[in-house]
């Protein structure tokens, strides 16, 4: 299956609202297999959401801790619970940075080929899909971080925005 180039912080697609899947075909689960070659493409790597690679659909692939699937048209049911980690983004390569996040999450959505899936994560898999649903909004982790960290994140990625 095709390997997908990230797209990087900067990248106007980034910051689009991905639409909702409206087709359960074969190019879907072309994509789904094509964002999961991508995810397994490089160590270390959780989670890829479909705006990364260019694709403004609401589809999403995780990967952590013996724990994979894909999630489409994806909703999030967030804990009270907050949890503080360092994260990071394949949007951003290598660099990493605490964020507060909920420790545990259901997500409900379909599969690629329509049927309803559930998936309850705990920790750093909860992250991962807090994450990449993000990206689905075409929100960056560092939407999350106040200003002054915000600025810090962006001088020491070189990145602008």
């Amino acid at each position: 299956m095709t390997v997908r180039q990230i797209r990087v912080f900067g990248d106007p697609g980034l910051r689009e609202v991905a639409e909702p899947v409206t087709a359960f075909d074969k190019e879907l689960r072309g994509l789904v297999k094509s964002l999961t070659a991508t995810l397994h493409a490089g160590a270390g790597r959780a989670g890829l959401a479909a705006p990364q690679v260019g694709v403004p659909l609401r589809v999403l692939v995780f990967s952590y801790d013996g724990r994979s699937g894909h999630l489409v048209n994806p909703r999030l049911e967030l804990s009270e619970r907050k949890i503080t980690a360092d994260e990071a983004c394949l949007s951003a390569p290598g660099v990493w940075w605490p964020l507060e996040r909920s420790y545990s999450a259901v997500a409900k959505g379909r599969d690629m080929y329509g049927k309803p899936v559930t998936v309850r994560a705990l920790g750093v898999l909860a992250r991962v899909l807090q994450h990449e649903a993000d990206h689905l909004d075409g929100t960056l982790f560092i939407d999350h971080l106040p200003a002054d960290e915000r600025a810090r994140f962006l001088t020491s990625a070189n990145l602008a925005e």
